[in-house]
């Protein structure tokens, strides 16, 4: 996905990948919440394993997609700032 820089795309692929990104992080978040429970609850159980390490090293991912999306976010919002004051600057001539 991180072809190109966020700052070299347009804002329509941004906004596509933000939504895209945000549901699939989202998603992953709740599967590795609830893979976590359940190594708790086997831990408890049965004593540790070594498949109780999965959560922790699918971990890594999750925080790239966050770091990703906060990325995402700022360059819109820089984008938005910009036309913003772009459109500003017309009206006060």
């Amino acid at each position: 996905m991180k072809n190109k820089k966020f700052s070299e795309m347009d804002t329509e692929d941004l906004v596509k990948n933000e939504k895209m990104l945000k549901g699939i992080t989202y998603g992953f978040a709740v599967i590795l919440l609830f893979l976590l429970g359940i190594n708790i609850f086997l831990v408890v159980k049965k004593g540790f394993g070594a498949t109780q390490i999965v959560p922790i090293a699918l971990l890594p991912i999750l925080i790239l997609n966050l770091n990703n999306l906060r990325e995402i976010k700022k360059e819109l919002k820089s984008r938005k700032n910009q036309e913003n004051g772009n459109s500003t600057e017309s009206h006060e001539g």
